[in-house]
């Protein structure tokens, strides 16, 4: 369960984070500074569970992964979202953060509402009016990913046969 940030199309990485925030990959330092410019109370104001819901090419721009670590690394439990940049999408997986493609959430929710998310159910449940909106459930192989958290982690511990 966790409050939804609700962002517009076009959310691109440098609206995530800065370009000058992009001489460190450390975590906290990246979470502090996300959004910074954008929606500047985001990183007080964020809790870990929390969701960020958006339109459509959500993180396009730079391929930087800088952009992912700083949402992850501020709470964000999965990014709900039209459509995503390609690379975006890619490292969101690499690092263990969950994206899930939904316009009809995008369309009904409104900031600060709630939302509880069911991955591996395929459902997620506003929960200021109690409607419900089936997901496409994440392949086992991308749970697998999640749960380790993220890609280096799952092969630190497993074999990449383990994913098929």
């Amino acid at each position: 369960m966790g409050r939804v940030w609700k962002f517009g199309d076009d959310i691109n990485t440098d609206l995530i984070i800065p370009a000058r925030f992009n001489q460190t990959t450390d975590s906290e330092a990246l979470a502090k500074a996300a959004f910074c410019e954008h929606r500047p109370e985001f990183a007080e104001q964020v809790s870990s569970g929390d969701f960020i819901v958006a339109g459509s090419n959500f993180g396009c721009g730079s391929s930087r992964e800088h952009a992912v670590i700083a949402i992850k690394a501020a709470g964000i439990s999965a990014i709900i979202a039209d459509s995503y940049a390609r690379i975006f999408h890619r490292n969101a997986i690499n690092i263990g953060l969950p994206v899930i493609e939904s316009r009809e959430v995008f369309e009904s929710c409104n900031d600060g509402d709630s939302l509880e998310v069911d991955l591996e159910g395929g459902l997620i449940t506003h929960l200021v009016d109690g409607r419900e909106f089936k997901i496409k459930p994440l392949p086992p192989f991308l749970m697998k990913i999640i749960s380790a958290g993220g890609l280096v982690n799952f092969l630190k511990n497993h074999e990449i046969s383990e994913l098929m």
